[in-house]
């Protein structure tokens, strides 16, 4: 369900239309297929605020673009593991998801256009814990952008206790075409 975007709650220096598509975290995850259902984590995508899109200069490749998309959310116990802290599986989805963001504005605003993507790896490092009512930061960056694949970095930090939860890389590829229905003859 696409909601309407206030970007005047979002910070950074990319373009309104990246902003308000970058900003709809629910309405671009579900609108990838056509499923009718409930998608996985769709609640606490619901949830997320995007706070800040910016296209900045590399420090290390001035001659280089990076996306940055911060977004922020409560935990809430649709989050949580039996101790009570944020599941490292949602913290693994929070990666995923606002990783992709990144990628996502920092595509349209170079190129206004989207491409389709997958993960080929996600690897994350858990920190410090987050509690139940923690106000979390996840701050996402692009590192690269080849012709086939894209690295991004994300960190989730603890506003409630200023530590850092947890970091994590991924590896994105755009998908090979499928084979023709003659291949399989």
């Amino acid at each position: 369900m696409s909601r309407t975007i206030d970007v005047s709650a979002i910070s950074g220096n990319a373009p309104v239309e990246v902003k308000e598509f970058v900003g709809d975290v629910s309405g671009i995850f579900a609108n990838i297929t056509e499923h009718q259902g409930p998608l996985f984590g769709e609640a606490i995508q619901d949830r997320l605020r995007v706070t800040e899109v910016s296209i900045n200069q590399k420090a290390e490749a001035p001659k280089k673009l990076e996306g940055r998309v911060v977004v922020e959310t409560i935990i809430e116990e649709d989050m949580l593991n039996g101790g009570g802290n944020i599941h490292g599986g949602c913290s693994a989805f929070l990666i995923d998801i606002c990783s992709t963001l990144a990628l996502a504005a920092l595509s349209l605003a170079t190129t206004q256009k989207l491409a389709f993507t997958v993960s080929q790896s996600l690897n994350v490092v858990y920190h410090s814990p987050a509690g139940l009512g923690d106000h979390i930061r996840i701050v996402n960056q692009t590192l690269t952008l080849g012709a086939r694949a894209q690295s991004l970095r994300s960190e989730i930090w603890s506003v409630t206790h200023g530590r850092l939860v947890a970091s994590g890389t991924h590896i994105k590829l755009q998908p090979s075409s499928p084979p023709s229905p003659k291949a399989n003859l």
